[in-house]
Protein backbone atom coordinates (compact mmCIF):
# COMPACT_ATOMS: atom_id res chain seq x y z
CA UNK A 1 0.00 0.00 0.00
CA UNK A 2 0.92 3.22 -0.28
CA UNK A 3 2.08 5.67 2.50
CA UNK A 4 -0.44 7.81 3.67
CA UNK A 5 1.45 10.52 3.95
CA UNK A 6 3.43 10.36 1.08
CA UNK A 7 1.23 8.57 -1.67
CA UNK A 8 3.84 9.83 -4.17
CA UNK A 9 7.27 9.00 -3.07
CA UNK A 10 9.68 9.23 0.52
CA UNK A 11 12.84 10.94 -0.32
CA UNK A 12 15.98 10.21 2.01
CA UNK A 13 17.62 13.02 3.25
CA UNK A 14 21.17 12.56 4.27
CA UNK A 15 23.57 15.40 5.33
CA UNK A 16 26.58 16.20 8.22
CA UNK A 17 25.41 15.59 11.60
CA UNK A 18 26.35 19.50 12.55
CA UNK A 19 24.26 20.93 9.81
CA UNK A 20 21.48 22.34 10.88
CA UNK A 21 20.32 24.01 7.37
CA UNK A 22 19.80 21.29 5.10
CA UNK A 23 16.76 19.64 6.71
CA UNK A 24 14.59 22.47 6.85
CA UNK A 25 15.70 24.23 3.72
CA UNK A 26 14.43 20.81 1.83
CA UNK A 27 11.05 20.47 3.78
CA UNK A 28 10.03 24.30 2.27
CA UNK A 29 10.69 22.79 -1.21
CA UNK A 30 8.50 19.60 -0.96
CA UNK A 31 5.93 18.66 -3.48
CA UNK A 32 2.23 17.66 -2.52
CA UNK A 33 2.48 14.07 -1.77
CA UNK A 34 5.77 13.30 -0.78
CA UNK A 35 7.70 13.66 2.45
CA UNK A 36 11.26 13.49 3.45
CA UNK A 37 13.05 11.35 6.03
CA UNK A 38 16.21 12.20 7.18
CA UNK A 39 19.80 10.32 8.08
CA UNK A 40 22.56 12.06 9.73
CA UNK A 41 26.18 10.91 9.28
CA UNK A 42 29.69 12.47 10.52
CA UNK A 43 32.69 13.32 8.03
CA UNK A 44 35.80 12.30 8.35
CA UNK A 45 38.16 9.28 6.83
CA UNK A 46 39.34 8.47 3.69
CA UNK A 47 36.03 8.00 2.25
CA UNK A 48 34.22 11.46 3.29
CA UNK A 49 32.24 9.82 5.45
CA UNK A 50 33.15 6.43 6.81
CA UNK A 51 29.55 5.87 8.46
CA UNK A 52 27.30 7.01 5.20
CA UNK A 53 27.02 3.34 4.32
CA UNK A 54 25.45 2.35 7.70
CA UNK A 55 23.37 5.83 8.09
CA UNK A 56 22.29 4.93 4.86
CA UNK A 57 21.29 1.40 5.34
CA UNK A 58 19.29 2.54 8.31
CA UNK A 59 17.14 4.94 5.85
CA UNK A 60 16.15 2.57 3.79
CA UNK A 61 13.94 1.24 6.85
CA UNK A 62 11.35 3.58 5.36
CA UNK A 63 11.77 2.99 1.61
CA UNK A 64 12.81 5.79 0.04
CA UNK A 65 12.88 6.43 -3.76
CA UNK A 66 15.81 7.80 -3.81
CA UNK A 67 18.03 9.94 -1.94
CA UNK A 68 19.41 13.63 -1.45
CA UNK A 69 23.09 13.98 0.11
CA UNK A 70 22.96 17.53 1.56
CA UNK A 71 26.85 18.01 1.05
CA UNK A 72 29.17 19.47 -1.61
CA UNK A 73 32.69 18.95 -1.39
CA UNK A 74 34.30 21.71 -4.07
CA UNK A 75 36.27 22.59 -1.50
CA UNK A 76 37.58 19.36 -0.33
CA UNK A 77 40.66 16.93 -1.19
CA UNK A 78 39.26 15.02 -4.42
CA UNK A 79 36.42 17.80 -5.08
CA UNK A 80 33.27 16.68 -6.56
CA UNK A 81 34.37 13.68 -8.08
CA UNK A 82 35.23 11.96 -4.59
CA UNK A 83 31.88 12.59 -3.02
CA UNK A 84 29.83 10.81 -6.37
CA UNK A 85 32.04 7.67 -6.45
CA UNK A 86 30.92 7.54 -2.57
CA UNK A 87 27.53 8.18 -3.77
CA UNK A 88 27.72 5.96 -6.77
CA UNK A 89 29.22 3.10 -4.22
CA UNK A 90 26.74 3.40 -1.34
CA UNK A 91 23.77 3.27 -4.15
CA UNK A 92 24.93 0.31 -5.61
CA UNK A 93 24.96 -0.73 -1.84
CA UNK A 94 21.16 0.29 -0.87
CA UNK A 95 19.61 0.16 -4.44
CA UNK A 96 18.31 3.72 -4.65
CA UNK A 97 20.12 6.59 -6.21
CA UNK A 98 22.01 8.90 -4.37
CA UNK A 99 22.47 12.11 -5.41
CA UNK A 100 25.31 14.53 -4.05
CA UNK A 101 24.83 18.32 -4.27
CA UNK A 102 27.94 19.02 -6.29
CA UNK A 103 27.12 17.32 -9.14
CA UNK A 104 23.43 18.32 -8.47
CA UNK A 105 24.84 22.10 -9.00
CA UNK A 106 26.70 20.95 -12.25
CA UNK A 107 23.39 19.70 -14.00
CA UNK A 108 21.22 22.21 -12.91
CA UNK A 109 24.02 25.07 -14.15
CA UNK A 110 23.85 23.20 -17.51
CA UNK A 111 19.78 22.94 -17.23
CA UNK A 112 19.64 26.91 -16.98
CA UNK A 113 22.17 27.13 -19.76
CA UNK A 114 25.24 28.52 -18.03
CA UNK A 115 28.56 29.53 -18.94
CA UNK A 116 30.01 32.26 -17.15
CA UNK A 117 29.16 31.66 -13.26
CA UNK A 118 29.72 33.58 -10.47
CA UNK A 119 29.62 31.46 -6.95
CA UNK A 120 28.89 32.33 -3.59
CA UNK A 121 30.58 30.33 -0.90
CA UNK A 122 30.99 30.32 2.80
CA UNK A 123 34.58 30.64 2.73
CA UNK A 124 37.84 32.38 2.54
CA UNK A 125 39.78 33.20 -0.62
CA UNK A 126 42.16 30.78 0.27
CA UNK A 127 39.24 27.86 0.28
CA UNK A 128 37.49 29.63 -2.59
CA UNK A 129 40.50 29.15 -5.59
CA UNK A 130 39.95 25.22 -4.51
CA UNK A 131 36.20 26.11 -5.44
CA UNK A 132 36.60 27.64 -8.70
CA UNK A 133 39.48 25.07 -9.69
CA UNK A 134 37.02 22.36 -9.36
CA UNK A 135 34.59 24.46 -11.29
CA UNK A 136 36.18 25.23 -14.11
CA UNK A 137 37.70 21.71 -14.37
CA UNK A 138 33.88 20.77 -14.96
CA UNK A 139 33.76 22.96 -17.63
CA UNK A 140 32.56 26.65 -16.39
CA UNK A 141 33.92 29.68 -16.35
CA UNK A 142 34.43 31.17 -13.06
CA UNK A 143 34.14 34.93 -13.43
CA UNK A 144 33.63 35.98 -10.07
CA UNK A 145 33.94 34.19 -6.66
CA UNK A 146 33.26 35.03 -2.81
CA UNK A 147 33.10 33.72 0.00
CA UNK A 148 31.05 35.25 3.74
CA UNK A 149 34.54 33.90 5.57
CA UNK A 150 32.44 31.83 8.01
CA UNK A 151 35.31 30.66 10.61
CA UNK A 152 34.65 27.31 11.13
CA UNK A 153 32.02 24.44 9.26
CA UNK A 154 29.43 24.74 12.54
CA UNK A 155 29.57 28.50 11.93
CA UNK A 156 28.73 28.40 8.44
CA UNK A 157 24.76 27.85 9.57
CA UNK A 158 24.78 30.87 12.00
CA UNK A 159 25.84 33.09 9.26
CA UNK A 160 23.66 36.19 9.61
CA UNK A 161 21.52 36.76 5.97
CA UNK A 162 22.53 40.38 5.30
CA UNK A 163 26.18 38.87 4.91
CA UNK A 164 24.84 36.39 2.35
CA UNK A 165 23.08 39.30 0.93
CA UNK A 166 26.15 41.71 0.39
CA UNK A 167 28.09 38.72 -0.91
CA UNK A 168 25.38 37.64 -3.12
CA UNK A 169 25.60 41.28 -4.49
CA UNK A 170 29.12 41.54 -4.99
CA UNK A 171 29.53 38.53 -7.34
CA UNK A 172 25.97 40.01 -8.91
CA UNK A 173 27.91 43.05 -10.58
CA UNK A 174 30.34 40.47 -12.16
CA UNK A 175 29.37 39.98 -15.64
CA UNK A 176 28.08 36.31 -14.89
CA UNK A 177 24.82 34.98 -16.43
CA UNK A 178 24.27 32.67 -13.20
CA UNK A 179 25.20 32.48 -9.70
CA UNK A 180 26.13 29.49 -7.75
CA UNK A 181 25.74 28.99 -3.98
CA UNK A 182 28.12 25.93 -2.79
CA UNK A 183 28.31 25.19 1.01
CA UNK A 184 25.17 23.21 2.31
CA UNK A 185 25.05 24.76 5.30
CA UNK A 186 24.58 28.65 4.06
CA UNK A 187 21.27 29.23 4.47
CA UNK A 188 19.92 30.24 1.13
CA UNK A 189 17.24 28.52 -0.42
CA UNK A 190 14.50 30.78 1.21
CA UNK A 191 16.01 34.12 -0.25
CA UNK A 192 16.63 32.22 -3.67
CA UNK A 193 13.46 34.34 -5.55
CA UNK A 194 14.60 37.87 -3.40
CA UNK A 195 17.99 37.15 -4.80
CA UNK A 196 16.90 36.61 -8.09
CA UNK A 197 14.75 39.47 -8.46
CA UNK A 198 17.23 42.19 -7.12
CA UNK A 199 20.15 40.96 -9.51
CA UNK A 200 18.15 39.85 -12.30
CA UNK A 201 20.27 36.37 -12.80
CA UNK A 202 19.19 32.41 -11.95
CA UNK A 203 20.74 31.18 -9.18
CA UNK A 204 21.76 27.84 -8.59
CA UNK A 205 21.33 26.72 -4.60
CA UNK A 206 23.35 23.64 -3.81
CA UNK A 207 20.25 22.57 -1.48
CA UNK A 208 17.84 23.36 -4.02
CA UNK A 209 19.90 21.95 -6.89
CA UNK A 210 19.88 18.52 -5.26
CA UNK A 211 16.61 18.08 -4.35
CA UNK A 212 15.65 19.00 -7.51
CA UNK A 213 17.64 16.56 -8.91
CA UNK A 214 16.54 14.44 -6.89
CA UNK A 215 12.80 14.62 -8.08
CA UNK A 216 13.41 14.93 -11.02
CA UNK A 217 15.49 10.80 -11.03
CA UNK A 218 12.31 9.60 -9.57
CA UNK A 219 9.82 11.46 -11.94
CA UNK A 220 8.25 14.42 -10.27
CA UNK A 221 8.42 17.12 -12.02
CA UNK A 222 6.04 19.55 -10.31
CA UNK A 223 6.81 23.06 -10.76
CA UNK A 224 7.76 24.46 -7.25
CA UNK A 225 6.99 28.08 -6.71
CA UNK A 226 8.93 30.69 -5.09
CA UNK A 227 12.09 29.47 -4.83
CA UNK A 228 13.59 30.65 -8.47
CA UNK A 229 13.93 29.49 -12.36
CA UNK A 230 15.60 26.11 -11.97
CA UNK A 231 12.48 24.44 -9.78
CA UNK A 232 9.65 26.61 -11.39
CA UNK A 233 10.86 25.86 -15.18
CA UNK A 234 13.43 23.10 -14.67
Amino acid sequence: MPDTLAPRAVIGVMTPAMNTVVQPELELLRPDGVTNQMQRFRLGGDSISDDLPEEAAKLMDCQPSAIAVGLTTDAGPGGPDKLKKRCDEVSEQIGVPLMGASFADYEALHSLGATCIGIVTPFDAKVDAVVKANTEAAGFQVVAIKGTEAPSLPAICETPLADIRRVFAEVAASDCDVILQVGTALPVVAMIAELEKAHGKPIVACNAAVYWQTLRSIGITDPIHGYGQLLESH
